[in-house]
């Protein structure tokens, strides 16, 4: 894991909107998706890469992937710059975007998987062992025959990290690669990314909103907004870059209506009927706080919820903002 696999140094994409401003008339803006972007990943890292929508992470994979070409800057992957080689790169990456699919609409999904083989030119016995592997562990047995057009979110998006992953690539970039999942089926893609990343040494980068996919993969996050890094280290940091507003929320259903909870390091922000919410520091155990409550009140079931990642942003600027001169 000690060598750079990807970097970006100073990079910048800048897109031309017209808009119409009058009868016959445009006007034209520039705007800047991102900005003097620079960041390195270790080969074999799992970087979660997160951000309110339209921060700049998809656009910031697209020229990674070569899809769009940045306005400014540097970008290399595997020593690449993946604009100017794209097909030599392809070759190397797995890309999954989770509001488009790669397979073909109204084929069989085993039907996509074998065109994908014959694009890759993936030898006959790697093909084989891949595809078993993926069908296992992401449950696509009953899916194969059926046409892409048929399946439901979840599904597809599994098939989609399959189909990603036949040719073994060296990198995979995951844009909401849980999006449409149940909570069962998040945990068997979590369990496949991790084990992916820990058997083969595959350099993932993940965008997501779901705070629990970056807890339960990533020992790295980076956060982007308006184009700009904002943080780069460990989630731990991220909460407490956040302040208040990185606080984790325990939600607790009781066998009868209580009045609000008393328990220490928590405060009961709602209460509806025999259900009370409980705000914790992110960066605290839920275990201690569970088993205080267990003992004291007639607790039926949990859950806990993680912070609203907009809302440590938020946070993160009120604060930049606070100690500006």
């Amino acid at each position: 894991m000690g060598d750079e696999f990807i970097r970006l140094d100073e990079v910048e994409k800048v897109f031309d909107v017209r808009r119409k401003t009058g009868f016959m008339r445009r006007e034209r803006r520039e705007v800047r998706a991102v900005d003097s972007l620079s960041f390195s990943v270790r080969r074999g890292e799992m970087v979660g890469y997160i951000g309110p929508n339209g921060a700049g992470k998809s656009t910031t994979i697209k020229m990674l992937t070569g899809i769009l070409t940045p306005s400014g800057g540097r970008v290399r992957v595997a020593g690449i710059d993946p604009s100017r080689e794209r097909a030599r790169l392809a070759q190397r990456m797995g890309v999954v975007f989770g509001q488009r699919t790669t397979l073909w609409w109204d084929l069989p999904l085993i039907d996509s998987y074998r065109l994908m083989r014959r694009m890759y030119r993936i030898e006959e016995r790697r093909y084989e062992e891949n595809l078993a592997r993926c069908v296992e562990l992401l449950e696509l047995g009953d899916l194969l025959d059926a046409p892409v057009r048929q399946l439901s979110l979840g599904q597809r998006m599994r098939g989609d990290i399959a189909a990603a992953l036949l040719h073994d690539p060296e990198v995979l970039y995951l844009d909401e690669p849980t999006i449409g999942l149940d909570v069962v089926s998040k945990v068997k893609v979590r369990g496949f990314l991790r084990d992916l990343n820990a058997e083969h040494g595959t350099t993932v980068l993940l965008t997501t909103h779901d705070l629990t996919d970056i807890e339960q993969l990533c020992r790295r996050v980076m956060v982007i907004d308006h184009g700009k890094l904002m943080y780069d280290g460990e989630l731990e940091g991220l909460h407490a870059t956040g302040g208040a507003a990185a606080e984790r929320t325990l939600v607790v259903d009781l066998e009868r209506e209580l009045p609000p909870l008393d328990v220490e390091f928590a405060r009961v922000v709602k209460v509806e009927g025999a259900r009370q919410w409980l705000a914790f520091p992110a960066g605290q155990s839920a275990a201690p706080l569970v088993a205080r409550i267990a003992e004291r009140y007639p607790m039926v079931d949990l859950s806990v919820r993680e912070p609203d990642i907009e809302a440590v942003i938020a946070r993160m600027y009120a604060r930049d903002t606070s100690v500006a001169p």
